[in-house]
């Protein structure tokens, strides 16, 4: 997918990289701050207290944990395989292994 995710306003938004137009919009709850990464596959959002999982390709949610306890405050996400290059490090780092043993 050619696109790049955004947090806005309690919606997250794909934007296509090459052509700057707006793919799909979800709105999500409220009208807070939305922190957004990427992992294995899944847009993950958060915002006034919930977390969703939505697909990268329509903004369809797959599903919400509403963070029962923890309030409404700023969540931050993080994922060990967010980052394309962590995972091309760690498939170079796998082959020099492979091939040094």
């Amino acid at each position: 997918m050619n696109a790049i995710f955004i947090g806005i306003k309690g919606s997250v938004v794909a934007i296509d990289r090459a052509t700057g137009d707006t793919m799909w919009s979800t709105h999500l709850k409220g009208s807070q701050f939305v922190t957004v990464a990427v992992d294995n596959g899944n847009v993950f959002a958060a915002t006034y207290g919930h977390l969703f999982c939505l697909d990268p390709s329509t903004g369809y949610v797959r599903w919400t944990n509403e963070l029962k306890g923890f309030g409404y405050g700023l969540v931050s996400i993080a994922g060990a395989d967010s980052s394309p290059l962590l995972g091309e490090y760690r498939k170079r780092q796998e082959a020099s292994h492979t091939s040094a043993s």
